[in-house]
């Protein structure tokens, strides 16, 4: 059986690697003519796409997955409409291959000049998330990458689906349909065998999904890893924050979708005006079906807050949950968050400008933001037309991880017959 899936493996990655050598020289045009005619083929199956994620909705539903499960996993026909809307953004973007990144001419006349190069295949393993395959096909294929893909078992139906939509494309586009390809196994096999970079064909791998699965990965991937463990976000709630700013942005960060990594989880609040606030954003976040665990002090406040532990803080609960922590100042909150946060978004809302300064100075997160939702740490809503993950390191890639982070770069020195003294 090993030895079945192995060259099966083999082959899909030999398949990418030279898929990749022919769109690294494929034209801009023959690209964007791919997005169109991937658009038009997830509208042509749009039946088809929605009738494997039902079955895959069932399975998950009968083997007792919680609602953020299920909603991550969900499509419908808005859903699908986004996944039109977000390739159509990523073939409206400038072809960053070939892309002049720097040129200067040295004393003794040569010309040098930095270029964007695609990364070449690029390995995503993700978990429940159908949408994801679309992203990634769309993003690899505008940056120059083939990209194989590793579905978890609950979303493998759906993704599959998707994908053949985009060989439709591909094909029809002139290009090769090994491009994008979806490994037809949910065997942990497969997972582990991209993780050692299939004999040299994938050059990166993306993990999408849960701590476990990013954490095994960046355990056990021999080749370099674009991902983030957790997204445990915060906001401050600074004692000059404008308080009706904050009470909508806190609830649409947290229950817009709590089943995402942009989620916040925990809510720091000045204790200057804790007495005001913490009663407003309980009867919000309550009557929306939120559970609030606070700090003892916090309970003070608010006898409808349940207490919380030391576990709570470190905690990405991914649900209609959240942490609610009084500080007696901005420095308190900030190391709180260096403490508890996981590098992923963190927010300050506040009216002034100094405190909002230091806590984006002072905040090393891959994101930071002021007076805004949490839930905006998203490719699509940065206008980097979608994302294939967010990079929560501090080497080639932090934060959305778009077109233009899918590229690495190569010099190109130009003489006139210059030799070296």
């Amino acid at each position: 059986m090993r030895i079945k899936l192995s060259k099966l493996l083999n082959e899909i990655g030999l398949k990418a690697k030279s898929a990749s050598a022919i769109l690294n020289t494929a034209s801009s045009n023959q690209k964007n003519k791919f997005f169109d005619l991937a658009i038009l083929s997830i509208q042509e199956n749009a039946n088809a796409i929605l009738d494997a994620n039902k079955v895959d909705i069932k399975e998950a539903k009968d083997n007792k997955k919680d609602e953020a499960f299920i909603d991550r996993l969900a499509l419908d026909k808005n859903r699908l409409r986004g996944i039109c809307e977000t390739l159509a953004e990523i073939k409206s973007f400038n072809d960053p291959v070939g892309r002049v990144l720097a040129s200067w001419d040295r004393p003794n006349g040569l010309n040098i000049s930095r270029v964007a190069t695609p990364l070449g295949v690029i390995g995503l393993i993700f978990e429940s998330r159908p949408n994801v395959a679309a992203d990634a096909g769309g993003l690899c294929l505008k940056s120059g990458n083939a990209v194989i893909l590793r579905s978890g078992k609950d979303g493998l139906r759906s993704a599959s689906a998707i994908v053949n939509s985009l060989q439709n494309a591909l094909k029809l586009s002139g290009l090769p349909e090994e491009c994008i390809q979806i490994v037809p196994s949910e065997s942990r096999e497969a997972a582990t065998m991209m993780l050692e970079g299939l004999n040299g064909s994938i050059d990166v791998i993306v993990p999408r999904g849960g701590k476990s699965l990013v954490a095994e990965v960046e355990k056990s991937a021999k080749i370099p890893v674009f991902g983030h463990l957790e997204g445990i976000c915060h906001i401050y709630i600074d004692e000059y924050a404008d308080q009706e700013k904050a009470l909508s942005v806190c609830l649409n960060a947290k229950m817009r979708r709590t089943g995402i990594c942009g989620a916040v989880e925990t809510i720091l609040v000045n204790q200057n005006i804790a007495s005001s606030f913490v009663p407003k954003i309980s009867d919000k976040l309550i009557y929306e079906g939120c559970e609030i665990r606070g700090c003892n002090n916090t309970l003070k406040i608010d006898s409808r807050v349940s207490p919380a532990n030391e576990e709570d803080w470190s905690t990405e609960y991914l649900a209609p949950i959240v942490s609610v922590k009084i500080v007696k100042s901005l420095d308190e909150a900030i190391n709180h968050i260096q403490n508890f946060g996981t590098g992923h978004t963190e927010s300050i809302i506040s009216e002034n400008k100094k405190n909002q300064l230091t806590f984006t100075n002072s905040i090393d997160s891959a994101i930071v933001m002021i007076n805004a939702s949490t839930q905006f740490a998203d490719g699509g809503e940065f206008g980097l037309g979608g994302e294939i993950g967010i990079a929560t390191g501090k080497f080639h890639a932090r934060g959305p991880v778009g077109i233009n982070q899918l590229t690495s770069f190569k010099y190109i020195v130009k003489g006139d017959g210059h030799i070296r003294a």
